[in-house]
């Protein structure tokens, strides 16, 4: 099985643009090998920084899956009834127009790349609902306006991200998934669809503040018919550079069978290998799975920004061989 790596998230040049020592950290990255491609993060264009220089410089071989969860973001800091749950009209209208916008970057890089590139895009159920009303009914409406694009192939994944509940404080607080499986149950029966979820393990564990948490979310969904796929980014529950349960994609544990690996973190192999087995049935080569992880310090040099994603895969290799 061949995997994704959220690339972005360790990447030398993603705050500060700097296309030389990006091109030396694509350069490790295209020597992985069982790397399928590319989870790339979409904020309003093809590439954040240059379209031209994006496409002349990824693998004719690599596959994608968009994230909108940088644009997202973004957005929310600027007007937080941004979202494409959003209650409020305009803030759902706006989210609606960065997805236009989505759609049409991946049409722009399929066609660059003169091939179908894009596997999938992850949209989240935004807005914060600690900051914004958003509900079941709103993503509902947005997701029938989405279906009625051409995606130029790519399927629409929910990544479902942290809910918010009223025991503890939340990273993203979006909506419940049991409010997103509600939605995509009724819009694959009455629209035919092909909707279905992704879920994060870091922000699954954020939510339930335990490794357990992310196993059950797991399983609510593929009982429903509706796993897509599982990516991988940490978090701890003790103080570290990356915070006390954060959404900061902390990199796994360290291991004696891996080079590079943080201190505390909960993302272990063997929490790897449980999530994965709980995947099933459901887990096949269709499946999105990969890696999404951050790098402290900020500054760090190139060979941990390769070695802590070298590491990772290697450890979900070895739940398959």
């Amino acid at each position: 099985m061949d995997f994704f790596v959220g690339s972005y998230a360790t990447s030398p040049a993603w705050e500060t643009w700097d296309p030389e020592a990006e091109q030396a950290y694509f350069a490790k990255l295209k020597t992985f090998t069982h790397l399928q491609g590319l989870e790339h993060p979409f904020t309003g264009t093809l590439h954040p920084h240059d379209d031209d220089w994006f496409m002349a410089n990824v693998s004719a071989k690599w596959q994608f899956v968009f994230t909108c969860v940088p644009g997202t973001m973004g957005a929310l800091g600027k007007n937080p009834h941004f979202g494409i749950a959003s209650d409020d009209e305009a803030g759902r209208q706006e989210a609606l127009v960065f997805m236009q916008k989505a759609c049409d970057a991946i049409g722009k890089l399929n066609r660059g790349l003169g091939r179908k590139a894009v596997k999938a895009i992850e949209v989240q159920t935004a807005p914060d609902r600690s900051k914004a009303s958003g509900s079941a009914r709103s993503l509902k409406a947005s997701l029938e306006t989405m279906l009625s694009w051409d995606w130029h192939g790519a399927d629409i994944v929910i990544e479902h991200c942290d809910a918010l509940v009223p025991e503890h404080d939340h990273a993203k607080g979006f909506l419940s998934l049991d409010d997103e499986i509600t939605v995509l149950k009724e819009l694959n029966a009455s629209k035919d669809a092909n909707l279905g979820i992704l879920i994060n393990w870091g922000r699954s564990a954020i939510e339930t503040l335990s490794t357990d948490g992310v196993v059950t979310h797991i399983e609510q969904v593929k009982q429903q018919g509706l796993f897509k796929g599982l990516m991988f980014s940490g978090v701890t529950d003790q103080s570290s550079p990356y915070g006390i349960w954060k959404d900061t994609h902390m990199p796994a544990a360290k291991s004696p069978n891996v080079a590079f690996g943080a201190e505390h973190s909960l993302l272990t192999e063997q929490e790897i290998h449980r999530s994965l087995a709980a995947c099933g049935h459901a887990l096949t080569q269709d499946s999105i799975v990969g890696i999404k992880l951050g790098i402290r310090p900020k500054d760090a040099p190139l060979e941990p920004r390769v070695g802590y994603n070298q590491s990772a895969l290697a450890m979900i290799e070895r739940f398959f061989n």
